[in-house]
């Protein structure tokens, strides 16, 4: 071997060794760190407000001309929130005794016995929303616009318009505002059904408050499930997931944006990404069309959401282990949905669906998995007829089932409707007493008469709510927002005076329904 090899193996040796010792060190160092892990845990997080990972090529295909069709139409919402302090204003305060030694300036005192307003600083936040009609309809996130109390849109072409939320509904975490607006580009709606896994989307927002941003990638899977909606709403049994999950790039602002086809039209609303850092880290998650275009059309015709329900329990069979479906008595290859229970006044009962029967197509579409039963249903409103096919001991049926509301009943209820029931009249609280009871908003309680307010409760005139089922109310609108989503409603408030809150349950559905 000359000298010549011989350096080069002595050189080729000490960059190895060095690349050991670099990589020991490094392996060394991150099994020490806390934050490190071999497998980090993929954190299903809502893409949200904002409080670059690259995408696949596109290779041959050319995006242009889809971005440019549906980025007109893609808008950048930006909100408010006020601080939720509580103050004394509204009772008689507590005196402070050190109030004429130190005068006006004893703040810590003050805070000390509760009467003190310590400034704080509004909550700025931002989302991303999708123009739905020539005439202002925007279609974004529920927890974008949850709780803000003003929002300001920005169009691509920097033009700012101030919204309102025309309705929301967190079990599905999709909201409607609204702008002053004529002749605004929208997005034409596509449909999630045809959706495959593998075909190339765009998903485009306004992520980490920078401008107009499209990102590139490819539908992972359907149907995906992540518990979002059920941790928010409270009940598993009302939030409704069936998520598009594409690798597309989303990060935090993205929230309430367009996941589009390369055709330029819409097939989800962007709501959630996979991350342990709140950062996009490899896939993102959608809300199919089909939901979108549903939800959006019923809150802006009634006010709430329209939901049919087949009335049944039932058990995600492709989730079950071979041992739980023997002891179940469902043959080992099923997929589909096992009917635990039927509610005796529910539509499946009807259609003589009985406990056992796996559910196996809705409309002739497969359902495999309890996301699929919930997005074929999310179509269907009270009235509506769909034909279930289903096995029981091993054979198919298909009935026709009419579909029923929560209650029992085909009854389309609108928002106005259920605040009639209450039997009051409601009245935004005027804002010279909102400051002088120290409150941000409220709505005023008068002249009960017959209804569910004098029916179930003790409340008497000038109760101001404060809270509907733990959501800060302002705004008569905004309890109709909140009554229009809800079976039950919980308020709470105070009386001018009083130093006590109080809180009054109320059950909206009439009892003969429940």
């Amino acid at each position: 071997m000359n000298l010549k090899n011989i350096l080069s193996t002595i050189a080729l040796s000490v960059v190895t060794t060095l690349g050991v010792i670099v990589g020991y060190n490094k392996f060394e160092h991150n099994s020490n760190n806390p934050n490190f892990q071999s497998s980090l845990p993929s954190n299903y997080k809502y893409a949200g407000f904002f409080d670059g990972n690259g995408s696949p090529s596109a290779g041959p295909l050319d995006f242009t001309q889809a971005a440019a069709a549906a980025t007109p139409t893609v808008v950048h919402i930006k909100t408010k929130t006020n601080p939720r302090q509580a103050t004394n204003n509204l009772t008689n305060p507590q005196k402070n005794p050190f109030s004429d030694m130190f005068g006006d300036n004893s703040d810590l005192f003050d805070q000390f016995f509760g009467n003190g307003n310590r400034k704080m600083m509004p909550q700025m936040a931002s989302g991303s929303g999708v123009i739905i009609s020539e005439d202002g309809y925007i279609v974004t996130n529920n927890h974008v616009v949850d709780g803000a109390d003003e929002l300001t849109v920005t169009l691509s072409n920097k033009k700012t318009y101030t919204a309102k939320v025309i309705g929301a509904d967190p079990s599905y975490d999709l909201a409607v505002i609204k702008v002053n607006a004529s002749n605004l580009p929208f997005m034409i709606y596509g449909t999630s059904d045809d959706v495959k896994v593998g075909q190339w989307v765009l998903a485009i927002g306004y992520p980490l408050t920078l401008e107009t941003t499209v990102t590139a990638g490819i539908i992972s899977a359907k149907g995906r499930s992540l518990g979002l909606n059920h941790d928010r709403t409270g009940s598993k049994a009302m939030a409704v997931e069936s998520f598009l999950q594409t690798d597309a790039a989303v990060n935090m602002g993205n929230s309430g944006g367009a996941l589009i086809n390369t055709n330029g039209q819409l097939i989800g609303i962007n709501s959630a990404i996979a991350s342990p850092t709140g950062y996009y880290s490899g896939y993102s998650y959608a809300i199919p069309v089909n939901i979108v275009r549903k939800v959006v059309n019923d809150l802006i015709k009634y006010g709430s959401v329209q939901r049919g329900f087949l009335g049944a329990k039932f058990t995600d069979a492709s989730g079950l282990t071979d041992e739980a479906k023997k002891q179940l008595q469902i043959p080992l290859t099923t997929d589909g949905i096992y009917i635990d229970e039927v509610t005796a006044t529910g539509a499946a009962n009807a259609a003589g669906i009985r406990k056992g029967d796996v559910i196996r197509k809705i409309n002739d579409v497969p359902i495999e998995s309890g996301s699929d039963m919930q997005e074929q249903l999310s179509n269907y409103k009270p009235g509506d007829k769909v034909n279930v096919t289903y096995e029981r001991n091993g054979s198919p049926y298909t009935v026709q089932v009419t579909l029923k509301n929560n209650s029992g009943n085909f009854d389309i209820v609108k928002a106005d409707e259920m605040i009639d029931r209450l039997g009051a009249e409601l009245v935004t609280l005027d804002s010279k007493k909102a400051r002088e009871y120290g409150v941000e908003g409220g709505v005023v309680v008068k002249k009960i008469n017959d209804g569910v307010i004098n029916n179930q409760t003790r409340m008497r005139d000038g109760f101001i709510i404060l809270k509907a089922n733990g959501k800060t109310v302002k705004t008569v609108d905004e309890l109709r927002a909140v009554i229009g989503t809800s079976k039950d409603l919980t308020v709470q408030g105070v009386y001018p005076g009083y130093n006590e809150p109080f809180e009054y349950p109320l059950i909206l559905d009439d009892s003969s329904n429940r």
